[in-house]
């Protein structure tokens, strides 16, 4: 699927800013950086496109321009790894065939602790 262009805004990107379209025009907002505070949003090009939000998403493209990407439907398939093709072929166990458990070995009853003897009273 190949983007279209939307709008030409000819936007001159700078690394400091982050770039994103909201209600039809190009808004930026500064980066994050560690120990500064939050910066504020600012519109950068009033392009008052209308925009279909179910169909499309939209973005700034490298040249500067509003573009716009059909959304996928439903995601992209993954692949299946070997370890879940392998659990997949196995057939499933049937529990008639099961073999009878193997009886534990008999245990040694467990040592008692030694009685303590009485304390001797005193007098």
């Amino acid at each position: 699927m190949a983007a279209e262009k939307v709008f030409k805004a000819g936007v001159k990107r700078d690394n400091d800013m982050m770039y994103y379209i909201k209600g039809g025009d190009v808004w930026a907002v500064p980066r994050k950086k560690p120990g500064e505070p939050k910066g504020r949003a600012s519109k950068v090009v009033s392009a008052g496109i209308s925009m279909d939000y179910s169909k499309y998403l939209y973005y700034l493209d490298s040249d500067g321009d509003i573009a716009r990407k059909e959304r996928q439907v439903g995601g992209s398939k993954r692949k299946k790894t070997a370890k879940k093709a392998k659990a997949a072929k196995k057939p499933a166990k049937k529990a008639a065939a099961k073999k009878p458990a193997k009886k534990a070995a008999a245990k040694k009853p467990a040592k008692k602790a030694a009685a303590k003897k009485p304390a001797k009273k005193k007098r």
